[in-house]
């Protein structure tokens, strides 16, 4: 298939591109800022919001389109006016954060979106990305296109630029501890980029896929504990657990990454998805192989 990828130039995206190269054509259209240097893959410089830049895109007919870098209202809107007709699909990566907030159950693709503005970066982000999935379903409908939402949980692995796993592989490297909040309640679920990478690949083509949106999100939920336990399972290295309060975590500002309270959980469904990918990669497989390609 002639795929076009939006963004694309590192960690998920850059994952994507390199698994889907092997079978597909592949444009990516980014600033060009991160070049990919990849064989068989076309890189073409330009800006999404440059209605020219994007139109030189006309030439080609893609089968897909793979956007990675929709953040803000219209980001979609302006695709589909720029390339009208010149794509069978368009799959858009959102996120798990644009369900509804607080309901203390399990949320499937039918949830609620969150309506609620929390302000500062994360809410934008959250905000943005619920204005885009809507965007999203009114464009599709509107230009008959098949349209496909992907809304992963928390996402790890190689080159991740998120500071969740990093954090604690830098702990080990330099300390030979990390810090673990024994008072902790929180629950997270972690899901590894190459499964996140695979279940865009499935969806692609795949018209039991069209307009239809999938959580990324394997259960059993982690806990802080757990994820303790598949780090030691996974690091090539010993480490000391080093005790520490929530109390302890709030007042020195520690940057955790994962929510220490349940109060502060979601609960995602990410079975939906199986279908197309089968199992999830496990915790402690998915930091083995991340510690693996580590520079």
């Amino acid at each position: 298939m002639n795929i076009l990828v939006l963004g694309g130039s590192y960690f998920l995206g850059k994952c994507f591109v390199n698994m889907a190269r092997i079978e597909h054509r592949i444009t990516v259209f980014n600033r060009g800022n991160r070049p990919l240097n990849l064989p068989q893959v076309c890189e073409m410089r330009g800006d999404r919001h440059d209605a020219e830049a994007i139109s030189a895109l006309r030439d080609h007919h893609f089968d897909a389109i793979v956007d990675f870098c929709a953040y803000e209202k219209k980001d979609i809107a302006s695709v589909f006016e720029n390339l009208k007709g010149k794509f069978d699909q368009y799959v858009f990566i959102s996120t798990c954060d644009v369900y509804e907030r607080g309901r203390n159950e399990m949320l499937d693709e039918n949830a609620p979106f969150e309506r609620r503005e929390f302000g500062g970066e994360a809410g934008d982000y959250i905000r943005g990305k619920v204005l885009l999935e809507e965007e999203l379903a009114d464009c599709a409908q509107e230009a008959h296109v098949a349209y496909t939402s992907i809304r992963p949980a928390f996402i790890y692995g190689p080159e991740n630029y998120a500071p969740r796993e990093g954090i604690y592989f830098h702990w080990i490297s330099q300390a030979g501890q990390i810090l673990h909040p024994v008072d902790a309640t929180g629950e997270f679920q972690m899901v590894y980029v190459e499964d996140v990478a695979n279940a865009i690949l499935r969806v692609i083509g795949n018209p039991s896929a069209y307009d239809q949106a999938y959580n990324l999100a394997p259960l059993p939920m982690e806990t802080y504990e757990t994820f303790s336990r598949a780090l030691a399972q996974s690091f090539p290295l010993p480490f000391e657990k080093v005790p520490v309060t929530c109390a302890q975590v709030q007042e020195k500002n520690i940057p955790l990454p994962f929510p220490l309270t349940k109060e502060e959980s979601n609960w995602y469904d990410g079975r939906k998805v199986l279908s197309l990918i089968g199992n999830y990669t496990t915790l402690a497989n998915g930091l083995k192989k991340t510690i693996s390609r580590m520079n």
